[in-house]
């Protein structure tokens, strides 16, 4: 039987490190004080499974649950909001910690910017987003989705006020059309989680709002965790998470591990090569993982996860399935978590490494044992209510 989860021990060489001050403690704070300011703001839940963590033969697991985000289920809208707030106070010369929410949103701040249309490609989570922060903006939104995602998920982004459709090509291809499409609007700006040479600036705006959520799950952990697992698509949200705690912990850093969707895991393929370079994914790249189906990685988060991460995992559907039942289904005093299908794949690897002896190789390598305590991050909810119930109420496949 083919493994379900494969994985490769970094042995790439280190680099000079020139990103990790882009997770720098001072630019986290920027970012916190910032979402703070939203009249939405609340710290989402973290789930202390402590029963669950004696079950698997650890001494704690607990998962950052993202469903409670600004009524958007999903984590997303923290880098999206911030870039566009980044995007606005470079336009007119302030720095973003002069916009809080109620001067960001003021007329005097919107007509002195004006119009602009924030373009993106997105599964979903990232375009819900962007959307919800142009609307409430009175900015223009174009969002491009790639062939398989769900009308659902377009749904929701056109509720926000976007122009959204599903192409006929990939994650990646689509941020290549949105790139072209912005490039010929009036004041086209391309808001993407990706970066590429000549791309950067943004997507370390976004990196650097993703760095709320971990912020918020130091603080209510109580305690450094001794492992991170971190999914990935393109590696932004990676980045930033293990760029915020490398930064906060320096050489006493949790393990930290990245968890990828095994036919989009570009990530992974780069560690089992070895030399540091970048790999790619392509073609359609089928998989429930619809947030981690990226197969390009951002080439700011490649250079922060080569230098600290210490295990790069490809997993399949089957583990993100396993993660979604058994979060939905916890055992008695442990809280619920509604997670979805790629919010629950670190999760679903941490359970399988931890149950299956097959996987005791892995699980020394990463001395995951009954002294471990280990965060995670269920990054979405039921984003796809309909698909959430097929594989956890009726044991679909999806």
């Amino acid at each position: 039987m083919e493994r379900s989860i494969k994985w490769a021990i970094n042995r790439m060489p280190k680099t000079e490190d020139k990103n990790l001050p882009i997770m720098a403690v001072e630019e986290v704070k920027k970012a916190r004080a910032f979402h703070e300011s939203f009249p939405q703001y609340s710290v989402t839940p973290l789930a202390d499974l402590n029963e669950m963590a004696g079950h698997l033969g650890l001494s704690k697991i607990c998962v950052k649950d993202e469903s409670y985000r600004f009524g958007l289920n999903a984590f997303k809208v923290l880098g999206g909001s911030y870039a566009i707030a980044r995007y606005i106070a470079k336009e007119i010369g302030k720095d973003v910690s002069e916009l809080p929410y109620n001067v960001l949103t003021s007329k005097e701040v919107l007509e002195k910017f004006g119009q602009a249309t924030f373009c993106s490609a997105t599964d979903g989570n990232h375009g819900r987003g962007v959307a919800w922060a142009a609307n409430r903006l009175g900015q223009k939104c174009i969002i491009r989705m790639p062939v398989g995602s769900t009308e659902t998920r377009r749904k929701h982004i056109e509720d926000e006020g976007a122009e959204c459709t599903i192409e006929k090509v990939n994650y990646d291809d689509c941020v290549r059309m949105v790139a072209k499409e912005a490039s010929e609007c009036e004041r086209g700006v391309v808001i993407q989680d990706t970066a590429w040479e000549g791309y950067e600036e943004i997507p370390s705006w976004i990196m650097q709002g993703y760095s709320t959520m971990a912020d918020e799950a130091s603080e209510q952990y109580g305690e450094k965790p001794t492992h991170v697992f971190i999914q990935a698509g393109v590696g932004s949200l990676a980045g930033g998470i293990v760029g915020y705690f490398a930064n906060k912990y320096g050489k006493e850093a949790p393990i930290m591990c990245v968890v990828e969707a095994e036919p989009a895991a570009c990530l992974y393929k780069g560690a089992v090569a070895g030399d540091g370079d970048i790999r790619i994914c392509d073609g359609e790249m089928p998989t429930i993982m619809a947030g981690l189906c990226c197969g390009e990685p951002n080439i700011t988060s490649w250079d922060i996860l080569k230098n600290h991460v210490t295990a790069f995992l490809a997993v399949g559907d089957d583990i993100s399935r396993k993660g979604m039942r058994m979060l939905a289904a916890p055992l008695k005093g442990d809280r619920q978590v509604i997670s979805g299908e790629s919010g629950s794949a670190p999760f679903g690897a941490v359970a399988e490494i931890m149950e299956n002896d097959e996987y005791r190789e892995l699980r020394d390598a990463l001395k995951l044992d009954k002294d471990s305590k280990v965060l995670l991050f269920s990054t979405e909810g039921d984003t796809d209510p309909e698909r959430w119930k097929n594989i956890v109420w009726y044991g679909k496949d999806k």
